[in-house]
């Protein structure tokens, strides 16, 4: 397993990061145990989770996701410190969580106690801004007329941000967490917390996760190039799609247990008929290279300039073996062209 620094933080994360999504939902106690057994035995030193998971999120599922983590955390305490743990506060919009409000200075503080509360720890390694306030061009809004960013109160967006760092300071300084991070957030995002962190001696911000994969690539170049200049490490999430790139959802098929058997909160906006053709190519060209389509998409991903980590997640043992496996191939200079020839061709395709 290889490692690369987590921005800042002076901490090292292995380049696979484990997703856990799916732990209280799709996959029970027992899964999960057998997935971080497995994945810290292949070298992997870093576990993301959030407080609205499992998914999909519903009253029923808040949390649920942390406190099997926290299951596994206090029968395995002497393992906590070889451990980097990152976990989100959800923004507004769900009902059941703060009401669907804001995140503030207040519903940080009492986001991270509740989180510490289930994963049964004493503090958080890497706490992340789930979404930001502002509606932000994520979750199949990045097309023109989607979002209006001139009706957004620019002043408002930046002292509510303000207020978060004000938060997260207080949680930092009662160490309660390490190191702070985002989420599903822009460059415009990423420059106003580095901004006021600098002129008011508040957490920097260490990360960002973001939708990025072979059919969601909008990330590239501009916000990549802003993480590598800054020091943000860039964590891919859905690195396959929503499950899309290892082919299992070609043709209309839906598996047994499979998210997408799930009730989806936005519909299956992923699933469109150039994702369809895109995939059949990423599969096609997969064969030729004799590893599985989800090892190709993986193994793209992590090879992409900026990468930091790329976080995973599955609901079997051989989906985790799998897709762990991919971060040991190198692609060929040739393999990479033929990818390139697809990703020309569909560069966004939901």
């Amino acid at each position: 397993m290889l490692y690369s620094p987590l921005g800042r933080s002076g901490i090292d994360v292995s380049r696979v990061c484990l997703g856990s999504m799916t732990w209280g939902m799709q996959n029970n106690q027992a899964d999960a145990d057998e997935q971080i057994a497995y994945a810290l035995d292949k070298g992997v030193n870093f576990i993301d989770t959030a407080e609205m998971y499992a998914v999909p999120p519903s009253p029923d599922t808040y949390g649920k996701t942390e406190e099997i983590i926290g299951n596994w955390l206090a029968r395995n305490k002497s393992k906590r410190d070889n451990l980097v743990i990152a976990t989100k506060i959800a923004g507004n919009g769900l009902s059941w969580v703060r009401d669907g409000g804001d995140i503030s200075r207040q519903a940080v503080i009492d986001a991270v106690d509740a989180s510490l509360k289930r994963l049964q720890t004493d503090v958080i390694d890497l706490y992340q801004l789930h979404w930001p306030n502002r509606t932000s061009p994520h979750f199949g809004k990045q097309w023109p007329g989607i979002v209006r960013f001139s009706d957004a109160d620019t002043e408002q967006n930046i002292a509510g941000m303000l207020d978060i760092l004000e938060g997260l300071n207080d949680c930092v300084k009662a160490g309660k967490i390490k190191h702070c991070g985002l989420s599903d957030d822009t460059p415009w995002g990423i420059s106003q917390y580095l901004r006021l962190s600098e002129q008011h001696n508040l957490p920097r911000m260490v990360s960002i996760q973001n939708e990025f994969s072979l059919l969601h690539a909008k990330d590239w170049p501009y916000l990549i190039e802003q993480c590598i200049h800054e020091g943000v490490a860039y964590l891919p999430w859905s690195a396959l799609g929503g499950g899309m790139l290892s082919g299992k959802y070609l043709n209309g098929n839906r598996p047994e247990g499979s998210r997408w058997t799930l009730v989806q909160r936005n519909g299956l906006f992923r699933d469109t008929a150039q994702s369809q053709q895109a995939i059949a190519n990423y599969v096609d060209i997969a064969k030729t290279y004799n590893i599985t389509p989800a090892q190709l998409a993986l193994a793209w991903c992590n090879q992409v300039d900026g990468v930091s980590s790329t976080i995973i997640g599955a609901t079997s043992m051989a989906q985790l073996q799998d897709n762990i496996a991919a971060f040991s191939i190198e692609l060929s200079e040739q393999a990479l062209t033929d990818i390139n020839d697809v990703f020309k061709q569909y560069p966004q395709p939901f």
